[in-house]
């Protein structure tokens, strides 16, 4: 889980014997030492912590993660923590989606904002916390957009083809029948089969989450259309021939596209 990494992360910067520290000095509401990013982030959280003193330490945590990034990136994260968490339970009772994808979109929206913020107008914080939100609000809304198959509808397709094309020799045929790009098979098969979430996918391939969604998206939305309207032949009573893949049993449940074009339960 995403915020489960950063917390781990974030616990060995702030670590005796050198945590990560802001200097406390210039800061009013401050003591005069080195303040660790941990007690830094619970005396801002506190109810008696005036604006000014909020405003003031985010202004110089941001700017050292613009500068510096790496330690004090993930600083600044891990003081914003609690909001994340809060936004990311919050957005994940309105969603099906999978919790790590809710959470990688949240974090993804707080560090985007994190390099853009504006650090003249007050509320940082807050601020930071409203990117976190609209960022996780766009992937649920996006996901609540997407058309979903109905396993009903393909209930015509005969016992012995079902049994013979599993998901993964579909994506193989939807590949040659020119229905698919190789990416996009790949990017289903990763997502929707193999355990793979899509801003991990994303990661590996340099890919923005919001544009490994929608390429998904638009390809199982093909990929239904040309299985619903073309479904596979059997010739000779045979199945046609395609590359051999892992068992159909091997699927996992969130293979909501291709398992229910295919018949075949998870």
């Amino acid at each position: 889980m995403p915020l489960t990494t950063l917390r781990d992360c974030f616990a060995l910067l702030v670590t005796d014997p050198d945590p990560l520290a802001l200097d406390g000095t210039p800061v009013p509401g401050l003591p005069d030492r080195l303040v660790a990013l941990d007690e830094l982030r619970d005396r801002l959280l506190a109810h008696s912590c005036p604006q000014a003193t909020s405003d003031t330490a985010w202004k110089t945590v941001i700017r050292r993660a613009r500068a510096r990034g790496g330690a004090w990136t993930v600083g600044a994260a891990g003081m914003a923590l609690p909001a994340l968490r809060a936004v990311a339970s919050r957005l994940g009772e309105h969603s099906d989606l999978d919790p790590a994808d809710v959470q990688a979109e949240v974090l993804t929206g707080f560090l985007s904002a994190l390099a853009t913020i504006r650090l003249d107008l007050p509320r940082i914080a807050v601020r930071l916390r409203w990117a976190a939100y609209r960022a996780g609000l766009d992937l649920i809304t996006q996901s609540l957009e997407t058309p979903h198959p109905n396993p009903g509808l393909f209930h015509t397709r005969t016992v012995a083809q079902t049994q013979a094309d599993g998901p993964y020799e579909v994506l193989a045929g939807a590949v040659a029948d020119g229905v698919l790009t190789e990416t996009e098979a790949a990017l289903v098969a990763a997502t929707r089969l193999n355990h793979v979430s899509v801003p991990a996918w994303a990661a590996r391939h340099a890919t923005p989450v919001r544009t490994a969604y929608r390429l998904r998206d638009r390809a199982e939305q093909r990929l239904l259309a040309h299985l619903t309207s073309h479904g596979p032949q059997a010739t000779d009573g045979e199945p046609p021939s395609r590359p051999p893949g892992p068992p159909a049993g091997s699927a996992t449940p969130a293979m909501a596209g291709v398992l229910a074009v295919t018949g075949v339960s998870a």
